[in-house]
């Protein structure tokens, strides 16, 4: 079905995207994987052709253009790629907003640049290894002490950890358990301040070029100017910014899962059993439909959310929505293409093998699907 949500220029950043895959990230792609992480430099290589920061001011470095349609765009390449790629998307849909959004204008002056030329590196700080969905059990903390905050705490599951020069701390500054959602602030600790360590770079099932790690702060001394948006306002700001990384999920698992029928549904063709197609016998080929089908609609429901973000329309619902379907389905489809690829689905020379253990973290990461699924609910009125 056809896509009505993209225009010429976007098209136009999709072929630049592809031959940046092509050039930069393809010849590399074992490497990385073998090493746990993909080499910083290509971050300044995304910076240089605008596939970082172009949704940065112009009067910071970057492109200017707030156009969450570009963002898809990128995403949609990268994932379609696979795993081993940089996390492109963590830059533009999730670390970039908070920045601009929140950032005064010395921290805007301070970080913006080299964030838009792949200089500098983010990341995002939430889950602990007492606290993943439940962002209220956070432990982590900061006191004030005279003109700094005294970070001390740990996290886990953290994108980017490794390469990261900026890190956006989500922790509790008011100690007063009635304060809930009103206890955190969001302070951003810089490479090198004494006593921020990086732990682990931790082993996952897949994803394996993403340097996913623990982070630990031990009374790092945080300077007050970097405090990142409102003071006890650190969860109502997560809030704002959670849709559009839950979109971005969304784009990714259909974009990928797309991907793999589209190498399975070739297969099909070519491979042959008890003298046809085996895409020709019958339980096969409707599988086959049915993976078309749901694509063509999970996409269309996707593109509407697109649309809903150029025109301010975006709610945290229709995103988690957009989140837990997307990822449920783009999980299944890929586990029917690795079922249609039989033995040869199993062996990692394949890239369906590698699909299937890189996609089974989307329906956890960004909010599970029980956790949207709970907010769907709630806005129903249970």
């Amino acid at each position: 079905m056809k896509r009505l949500v993209f225009e010429t220029e976007h098209e136009q950043l999709r072929s630049t995207a592809r031959d940046f895959i092509e050039r930069e990230i393809k010849p590399y792609a074992e490497a990385w994987e073998r090493d746990g992480q993909v080499d910083r430099e290509v971050y300044k290589k995304g910076g240089d052709v605008g596939l970082i920061g172009f949704n940065i001011p112009e009067e910071y470095g970057g492109g200017g253009v707030d156009d969450f349609r570009f963002n898809a765009v990128i995403v949609e390449e990268l994932t379609k790629f696979g795993s081993a790629s940089p996390s492109f998307s963590l830059q533009n849909d999730i670390v970039a907003p908070y920045l601009v959004s929140l950032g005064t204008e010395e921290q805007k002056q301070r970080w913006l640049p080299g964030f838009a030329s792949g200089d500098i590196i983010g990341a995002i700080a939430m889950s602990e290894p007492g606290a993943g969905s439940d962002l209220s059990g956070i432990k982590t903390s900061a006191k004030r002490d005279g003109d700094d905050w005294v970070l001390n705490g740990s996290k886990t599951f953290i994108s980017a950890g490794i390469n990261s020069d900026l890190v956006i701390v989500v922790c509790r500054t008011d100690p007063d358990p009635a304060a809930k959602h009103k206890a955190f602030s969001l302070l951003v600790v810089e490479r090198d301040m004494p006593g921020f360590e990086r732990g682990r770079k931790l082993d996952k099932m897949g994803q394996k070029a993403q340097d996913t790690a623990e982070l630990h702060f031990t009374d790092v001394r945080v300077p007050a100017a970097n405090l990142l948006g409102t003071e006890n306002r650190g969860f109502y700001h997560l809030m704002q910014n959670l849709p559009s990384e839950r979109l971005s999920i969304a784009i990714g698992a259909i974009a990928g899962a797309r991907a793999i029928y589209q190498e399975t549904l070739q297969y099909a063709k070519d491979r042959q059993a008890f003298g046809q197609p085996i895409g020709s016998f019958q339980a096969n080929r409707f599988t086959i439909a049915e993976m078309s089908t749901e694509l063509d609609i999970a996409e269309q429901f996707v593109d509407r959310c697109l649309a809903g973000v150029v025109a301010g329309e975006l709610t945290a619902v229709d995103a988690a929505k957009a989140k837990w379907w997307c990822t449920e389905l783009g999980k299944k489809v890929i586990d029917n293409c690795l079922q249609l690829h039989g033995g040869y689905g199993y062996m990692n020379e394949y890239a369906v093998a590698k699909a299937y253990v890189d996609v089974r973290i989307q329906t956890i990461f960004g909010g599970t699907t029980e956790i949207m699924k709970d907010l769907i609910g709630r806005d129903l009125g249970f």
